[in-house]
């Protein structure tokens, strides 16, 4: 396996674990270096409860807070998720490597029809042979 800083991506993977944390990062993604207060406007939460999770965004290194006065502003931070796409892509080449081997696999030799299959031999009904030329025994 590729060589990562194993905390780095713990705190990563855990901080977007969260679906409101998730969801703050998206709001940050398209209006990056908003307030606090306007960034948890839409959410059904309290503001501490925001504070909190900014927190552990903030530890996680996705985010960074600068304080102006009394306004505290927050900006996305990628460099954390780039690393924890480079572990996932990482497994995608091993699990695509994986699924190509199998789809070659059944490709290369069609497997023999099995006798409960319809389309196999066995399965036929089978037609009793004439005991003279052109006509059918009779039961």
């Amino acid at each position: 396996m590729v060589n990562y800083q194993a905390t780095v991506l713990d705190r990563t993977f855990a901080a977007l674990a969260d679906p409101t944390r998730r969801a703050l990062l998206a709001r940050l993604d398209e209006e990056n270096g908003i307030s606090v207060s306007e960034l948890a406007r839409p959410f059904p939460v309290s503001l501490p409860a925001i504070m909190k999770h900014l927190d552990v965004l903030s530890d996680a290194g996705l985010i960074v807070r600068s304080k102006t006065g009394r306004t505290v502003t927050c900006q996305l931070k990628a460099e954390p998720m780039e690393q924890a796409m480079n572990w996932l892509a990482h497994y995608e080449r091993y699990w695509t490597q994986q699924l190509d081997r199998l789809a070659a696999f059944l490709e290369e030799d069609p497997w023999p029809a099995s006798p409960a299959s319809p389309s196999s031999d066995a399965s036929r009904p089978r037609r009793k042979k004439s005991t003279k030329p052109g006509r059918s025994r009779k039961k």
